[in-house]
This record gives C-alpha cells, sequence and structure tokens, in this order.
C-alpha cells in the first residue's frame, strides 16, 4: 500500500472534497507514544516520512475517523486510514496484446527474454504495457492461469531498463518450486555489464548490504555487511573486455536484491555506463577533447539506457528436475555499444588511457 503516499505530488486541503480510503492499519496493543509520521514510515518503509508528513498535513492521514497533523503520537489500537482526493486505482491486470519474445515454454513454465524499456510489473505510473499484462494475453485461454493470483507469474523481477531473461511459473507448484530455488540461491543468473573505469584486478567480489538511499529513495545505496541496515547482498564480476575508460564484465548474482549489480558497481567506483540514476550517464573516465566528449554522446544515444542485460538463467525444472540453462545474446542497442567502443580503441594507443 506504500505507494499511494509515494504517489502523492499536490495535496491541498479541502474540506468539501470527497476523500477514498487507500489504506487501513490498527496501532498494536502495547504500542508506546510516537508520532505518526515516524510510526506510518517505519511500517511503510517504502515511503518517506516527507511525504507521509505532507499528506498528514493536507489533511488526508486520518486517525480514529479524524484528520490529524504529522505531530499526532499514536496510541494503542488507533485506527489510522490514508484518505486520499480519488478513488484508488483498480490493480486488476488485464490481457493486452503486447508482443514477447519466448525463449521456452511448457505446461509449468515459460522462460521470456525481455526488451529494454518494457515494466515488468504494473505500478504507479505504470499501469498498463508491463510484461505482466503481456503474459495475461499470451496465457488468455489457458483456464487454469489466473493473472491476478499472487501464487502463479513472475518468480523474479529484472529493472525496466535492464534486458534479457525472466522466468515464469503457469502452476502455484512450480512458482513454489521455483521460488525455493531462488531462496536457497541454487539458481544460476550472470548479467553483461559495461561499466565505466578499467579494473586493476580480472575478476572480483563485492560484498554490501544494499538499502533504500535515505537522500534519494528511488535509488538504492551499499552498506557495511555489519551495519544491519538493509538485505545483505554480494555480487561476483568478472572482465570480459577491456575498452580503457570503459569494461564488459560478466557478473553472477549471489543474492538477487534491488539494482543489485548497479548499487555494487557504483559502490567500487565503476558506475554502470548509461545508468544515469547512479551517475552513469556523466562522463567519468577519458579524455577533455570535444571529439571524445562527442564520441561518449553518441554512444549514449546509441544505448540510451544502462547498458545490462540478463545474459543466461538456469535452474531446475519444477517438475522433472532436469537442469534448465538459457542464454541470450546482448540486444542490438548494447552490442552496437560494445563495437562503437571496439572501434574506438582499435585507432588509439594504449599511452592514451593513462589517466
Amino acid at each position: 500500500m506504500a505507494e499511494y503516499i509515494d504517489d502523492i505530488e499536490e495535496l491541498e486541503d479541502d474540506e468539501e472534497q470527497q476523500l477514498y480510503e487507500h489504506f487501513r492499519l490498527v496501532v498494536d496493543k502495547g504500542q508506546e507514544p510516537l508520532r505518526i509520521d515516524k510510526y506510518m514510515s517505519e511500517k511503510l518503509q517504502h515511503s518517506s516520512r516527507n511525504r507521509i508528513q505532507r499528506a498528514a498535513d493536507a489533511g488526508f492521514v486520518h486517525v480514529n475517523d479524524r484528520p490529524v497533523k504529522s505531530n499526532y503520537k499514536v496510541r494503542p489500537l488507533d485506527v489510522i486510514t490514508l484518505m486520499l482526493d480519488r478513488p484508488r486505482h483498480d490493480s486488476t491486470i488485464e490481457a493486452e496484446d503486447i508482443p514477447l519474445d519466448i525463449v521456452f515454454e511448457d505446461s509449468e513454465l515459460m522462460v521470456i527474454n525481455k526488451p529494454a524499456g518494457l515494466v515488468v510489473h504494473p505500478g504507479v505510473g505504470n499501469f498498463h504495457g508491463t510484461l505482466v499484462n503481456a503474459i495475461a494475453w499470451h496465457l488468455k485461454d489457458l483456464k487454469s492461469f489466473d493473472p491476478n493470483d499472487p501464487e502463479v507469474g513472475l518468480v523474479h523481477r529484472i529493472d525496466k531498463d535492464t534486458s534479457g531473461l525472466l522466468v515464469i511459473a503457469k502452476t502455484p507448484m512450480a512458482k513454489t518450486k521455483l521460488g525455493l530455488q531462488f531462496f536457497n540461491k541454487t539458481t544460476h543468473r550472470s548479467y553483461n555489464a559495461l561499466v565505466w573505469g578499467n579494473f586493476t584486478e580480472d575478476e572480483g567480489r563485492i560484498e554490501g548490504n544494499i538499502a533504500r538511499d535515505p537522500k534519494d529513495r528511488l535509488r538504492m545505496t551499499v552498506f557495511a555487511p555489519d551495519s544491519e541496515i538493509g538485505k545483505s547482498a554480494v555480487t561476483h564480476y568478472r572482465v570480459i573486455e577491456r575498452f580503457g575508460y570503459v569494461t564488459l564484465v560478466e557478473c553472477i548474482l549471489e543474492t538477487g536484491r534491488t539494482h543489485q549489480i548497479r548499487a555494487h558497481m557504483k559502490h567500487i567506483g565503476h558506475p554502470l555506463f548509461g545508468d544515469e540514476r547512479y551517475g552513469g550517464t556523466e562522463i567519468l573516465r577519458g579524455q577533455r577533447s570535444s571529439t571524445y566528449r562527442a564520441f561518449i554522446q553518441n554512444c549514449f544515444k546509441l544505448c540510451s539506457r544502462q547498458a545490462l542485460h540478463a545474459r543466461t538463467l538456469g535452474f531446475a525444472h519444477p517438475v522433472t528436475g532436469k537442469q534448465m540453462d538459457f542464454t541470450s545474446e546482448l540486444p542490438a542497442d548494447m552490442s552496437m555499444l560494445v563495437d562503437k567502443w571496439r572501434g574506438y580503441i582499435s585507432g588509439t594507443t594504449k599511452d592514451t588511457f593513462e589517466e
């Protein structure tokens, strides 16, 4: 329910407007007095305290059917409701005729090669045109598959602007067994990424807890493994090809956290090329010449997203137990980007890359 608070932009206090309930919460019996903005931000971990304050001060946060300000202190058994000036969005997933690149399909599962730019699941600002809507269309004649049933469907996710392989469960049993494999880290997933900078080593391991950046809640950041902040995360990487100022690497996930590769690479000083949210659209390495700057801008136009592709996916089939391994070649935009860098370094001397 947290998305409803995060979606608030401009709230106005109008006593005459009709309000609609979007969220309800009953305070525990043993709760100590606590400001409601702090209490709600702890309960709704993906909503900022600032947005909750704005909602409360605009009269949209009610306690026991009366609006309260953000400094109200909650008491045991208080009934907290979020009342907005618009009806709650119908989250029912509708089938939409969107093309799918299906790599494999049987009675239990599908493996799909997702293009960059396609949102995986409906959410704030993206209630239609998602991968889930496309799957609902593809399986619309399968009576046993209900796209609104959380016991089937997506087993894992990748970001909107990340391309590559995903597995979808068509039955509850398949989702349970596949989900356990992801939980127990017995699946195999590798990504190809073009990142800024040249590594001194050929391979390495990144470990650091991942949590939302308190300064930007749309971005994740890395904390020390023993900090007790966020969730533990481990990424292994191996250099595939060096281009002086950028490097093509393979990343293997030991865990699967939100923005894991993007946040981990940023943390070690190698943001993904073209990753605007993590600083990858700045010219972080290289020359100061106008020619080089123009080359980089052309690269950004060629691949206008973070250069990240979910290349391989491996798991045991939920029914047969047979090992299933899939590979997806780099999509056209990343392939052309890599080729452009190859062409650049082929006409450049090694000394040029000294920084």
